[in-house]
């Protein structure tokens, strides 16, 4: 469900945006229309790069986005994600973006390199070979590494960093979790390993504030490619808060539902006008605020989310079209009927 809908005017000027953050887009297949929920095709890729420049932003480098991580961003900037190594993406995107010199991480998950459907280490090398191109670590297996105790995620992303290293001569300070799913054992993992970023699937916009092993990246496929609502996400801004709970992000029986309490920035402008809807029970919906005080919202969920992922999406009018965004990701450990 879309709250951008309930847009009403106010008077925000968007000179007066002080920090537009970072917009992380999350692609994968190109041209596999058998597989919408993971695919875009490629025309429409082509009509995103140009809302992207038409709307007067630039590509960010993944060395620009560790270099200005912890940068105030005045100027609007995307940071272009694909997942998985698909061929479809060698065959399909890799070309436009290659002669448009357009900056890139892709993602790989090393056991499915060189099979059936996926690029292998030749194609990965030849296109590393390009200076705005970094290729990050997914992992080894590609499976739900928040449902593996601590030795097996240990052993999965050993596996992907030893091949990294051998097959490219290094291992990436990038991370994507597979699925967008981790528990605070995986998170664990992934810094004992030295990873400084790593990407969730929840979405929102990238800023200062945002841990760096929980960044957010909105997924883009057939669904929620569709153009109109791509030129509404290029109006969201980053939500900064200073705390979530629960941390926990993997739920079990007993804290399902959570109890949700986000912790605001001071000087948030019409904070109390925030909206949230969310998907326990499977029904989209919104959901039920109470504010504390000034800068806590506690948020009152209804039911168990029953699904294999829980998803909360916050929103706030900024003016001018511009919307603060907020999306939480909870992965279910045990569904019920």
């Amino acid at each position: 469900m879309s709250v951008l809908a309930n847009y009403h005017a106010m008077n925000i000027n968007a000179s007066e945006i002080d920090d537009y953050g970072i917009i992380s887009l999350m692609y994968h297949r190109f041209d596999e229309s058998k597989y919408p929920s993971t695919n875009i095709m490629i025309k429409e890729f082509e009509n995103h790069l140009n809302s992207i420049n038409k709307n007067g932003f630039s590509f960010i480098s993944a060395d620009d986005f560790i270099n200005n991580f912890s940068s105030t961003h005045s100027q609007k900037k995307v940071l272009l994600t694909i997942d998985d190594g698909f061929t479809s993406f060698y065959e399909s995107a890799w070309p436009i973006l290659q002669k448009n010199k357009i900056p890139f991480i892709l993602f790989v998950n090393t056991r499915e390199v060189g099979s059936n459907g996926y690029m292998n280490w030749d194609q990965i090398k030849e296109i590393a070979k390009e200076e705005f191109v970094h290729i990050g670590n997914h992992g080894h297996s590609h499976e739900y590494l928040a449902d593996m105790n601590k030795a097996e995620v240990v052993n999965d992303i050993k596996i992907a960093s030893d091949l990294f290293e051998k097959e490219l001569g290094y291992n990436s300070p990038f991370f994507s979790y597979p699925f967008g799913e981790y528990s605070l054992e995986t998170k664990s993992v992934v810094n004992e390993f030295g990873f400084k970023f790593a990407f969730g699937q929840h979405s929102g916009v990238i800023d200062s504030t945002k841990d760096p092993l929980e960044l957010p990246r909105f997924p883009i496929n057939e669904k929620y490619g569709e153009q109109k609502r791509f030129e509404q996400l290029l109006k969201t801004l980053p939500f900064k808060f200073k705390n979530i709970v629960p941390e926990e992000k993997y739920l079990a029986e007993q804290n399902n539902p959570p109890k949700v309490l986000i912790e605001f920035y001071e000087n948030i402008n019409n904070l109390k006008n925030i909206t949230c809807y969310s998907n326990e029970e499977n029904k989209w919906r919104q959901t039920k605020a109470n504010f504390i005080d000034d800068n806590n919202l506690e948020l009152l969920l209804e039911g168990k989310f029953i699904t294999e992922r829980g998803r909360i999406n916050c929103s706030l009018n900024a003016g001018n079209g511009y919307w603060r965004w907020l999306g939480m990701q909870f992965v279910i450990a045990e569904i019920k009927d």
